[in-house]
Parts: C-alpha cells; structure tokens; sequence
C-alpha cells in the first residue's frame, strides 16, 4: 500500500474504530455521556463513527466548526469556550437552532448578561464554565451560582455547568487533575442548585485524565432533556475527550496511551542521512511545531521507540536514531505527531487505510477557526 507523495497524514482505521469502541464501552459501563471534542479530527466520517458507537452529541471550538457539522447533519453541539458575541456571531448561532441543539459556554456575570442582551429567549442555552485547575478560562467553582444567576436573568436557559481539566496534560498529573475536576464540578453544582438552577449537565473531560475519571466510581448518567430527573448531588455526567481517538506522541509520554493504540502517523521519507541522522520530508507544516515542556522531541516513530524527532524545520524532521540502524534513502516511515490535533489542522485530508487500499476523508472543518 504505497499511498500518495509524502507526506501525508495516515489514518489506521482499525486502531480507530478500537479507540472509539473502548472509551464507549467505558463510559457506558459507568453510565456517563460521552460528547466528543471534534477540533482533534475535524472529519465527519470520524463524527459519525463516535456518535454510531453512542456518543450523545459533539464538542466544538470554534461556531465554524459548529457551523460545519450541522450542515453535514449532526444535531447536537457545544462550543465549549466562553464566547464574547457580537450580533452576526449572534445571528450564526440563531441559524443553528432550526436544526440542532445548541450550547455555548459563560463563565462571568458580565459574559452572562451580554450574551443574554443578544441570545436572550432563543432557542440556544448555556452551560457555566468552572476553572478546576487549568487556569485558563472559567469561574471560580463557588461563583458558578451568580453567573448562572446572571444567565438566567438575562433570558437565558442554562443547561449546566463544564470544565476542562488542562492541567493533566503534565505527567504524573492525570489522577490529581481528575479529583480537581470532580471537586470543582461538586462546588459549582452546589452553587448553582443554591440559586434555585438544578444543572441537567454537569460535564468535564480531558483524554488524560479520562481513565482517571472513569475509574472514580461516576455514577448513573440522567437524561439531561429530562428535568424532572436531576442527576445526583455532584455527580459528572458527561465527558468531553477528544485526542483518545488518535492518540499523539504527548498522550505516549504521559503514559495515557500506547504506540500500539496510536491511529494517525505521518507517512514521510527517508530524504538523507547527513550527520548520520536520518532525515525526512516531514516537517512543522505537517507535524505541527507543538512541543510540551516534557516532550523528549518534536515527535516519535512507532518503529523506532528510541529514537526522536531532534530537530524541526518547515519541511524537514531530524531523527536521532539512537544507535540504531539508518533506515535506507527512500524508505517510508511513520512519524507520531506531538500535538495531534495541530497536525490535522493543517491538511485537507486524512488517508484512511482500511483493507482495500487508502481513501481520502476531507477535514470537513479543516481553517474553521472562527
């Protein structure tokens, strides 16, 4: 299977089809909702796949990501970030709700209240943000009740509350990140129930900390369209993971997954062996120049677990092999991009290897960042 000219994303469609089966059999054996971050893959084939295997709904960056989706037929969306509105990104989100549910996040009485001038009475709702640790976006947990306050003022439903555990991305942190976020969602919920809001979703999630999450004892997952059936004091029903589908060399180091789980590598070529590296046609403008402060490179081989990406330019990978033996000019190897969803970003399609040959997925959402 030579595939095209290199380089170019390949997609293992069995590993990804093991992926999406295992997280779904796992949150569906502790009863918890599964909604997909979808900025990791960006490919409607791969939305269908994780909503086929039982995901309820997705989750988006971007509205053009959420745009995107619903005009190719998925109904059920989150933008999960506190937006800041203006009226055409007001009127983008308005243009959904024939079609979908639609949930964008807040995380301030201020955001609330604007959002509320420009959504209020419509058909889409909101979920509070809570900061659980990560420190970028979201309220503090405690204050979660005065902005769901404020939301509902303003002529807003709200649907719930959300967080996103960041800060797992850091090793050793996993177990530690997911207590936060069970501890921070558990206070927020409070909060909110205090103002006489019962929150239908109470939703958290990163991929590293997704097994820690799991393994928390999560109880039963309500119906959220259900209110008259309230989840239980504190209890997460939803996770948002996105990378689990592919895995990426980050989620390798953190020891989150294992090369055998990776589905998506780069197809490159051996072009040289100056300095008794080896070389490839793969660079930052396929790989993505991401790399966290404990990467041990800009990448790794799945066939090489000791060598890495040394060196990174627009086109070109540096390995060090690590004493092993240089692979001969011309060979195609398989890089595992540190940042998987960065590498998306920046192609037009993904080529799937399924047992007939490659086929070409567009990245439907491919440049929509806004």
């Amino acid at each position: 299977m030579i595939g095209p000219d290199t380089p170019y994303l390949r997609v293992d469609v069995a590993r990804l089809h093991a992926n999406i089966d295992r997280v779904a059999a796992q949150a569906a054996q502790r009863g918890v909702a599964l909604r997909p971050h979808v900025k990791t893959h960006k490919t409607m084939e791969i939305a269908r796949l994780q909503l086929a295997a039982g995901a309820v709904g997705i989750t988006v960056a971007t509205l053009g990501e959420a745009e995107t989706f619903v005009r190719q037929g998925i109904d059920d969306v989150v933008v999960a970030y506190p937006l800041w509105l203006d009226a055409a990104s007001a009127g983008r989100l308005r243009d959904l709700t024939p079609d979908a549910r639609v949930a964008i996040g807040v995380d301030s009485v201020e955001g609330a209240a604007h959002t509320g001038l420009l959504l209020g009475g419509s058909a889409v709702e909101v979920l509070v943000e809570v900061d659980a640790g990560h420190h970028r976006t979201g309220v503090e947990p405690a204050r979660a009740g005065e902005v769901a306050l404020a939301a509902r003022r303003a002529g807003l439903v709200v649907r719930g509350i959300f967080t996103f555990p960041g800060h797992s991305y850091a090793p050793g942190a996993t177990r530690s990140a997911a207590a936060d976020e069970a501890d921070a969602l558990a206070v927020a919920a409070d909060a909110v129930r205090a103002v006489g809001i019962e929150p239908r979703v109470v939703s958290g999630g990163s991929t590293p900390s997704l097994e820690a999450s799991l393994e928390a004892g999560l109880h039963t997952c309500l119906d959220e369209r259900a209110p008259d059936r309230a989840p239980d004091r504190g209890v997460v029903t939803e996770l948002r993971p996105g990378v689990y589908v592919f895995g990426d060399a980050q989620q390798w180091e953190l020891g989150t997954t294992t090369p055998d789980r990776i589905a998506l590598t780069c197809r490159s070529t051996v072009v040289s062996h100056a300095g008794g590296r080896m070389v490839l046609d793969a660079g930052s403008k396929v790989l993505g120049a991401d790399r966290a402060a404990y990467a041990t490179g800009f990448g790794r081989l799945p066939e090489l677990p000791d060598a890495r990406v040394v060196m990174l330019s627009e086109h070109h990978a540096v390995v060090d092999v690590a004493g092993a033996p240089l692979p001969p000019l011309g060979t195609r190897v398989d890089v595992v991009p540190n940042h998987v969803c960065a590498a998306v970003n920046l192609v037009d399609a993904l080529h799937a290897e399924e047992p007939a040959g490659l086929r070409a997925w567009s990245v439907t959402a491919r440049g929509m960042n806004s």
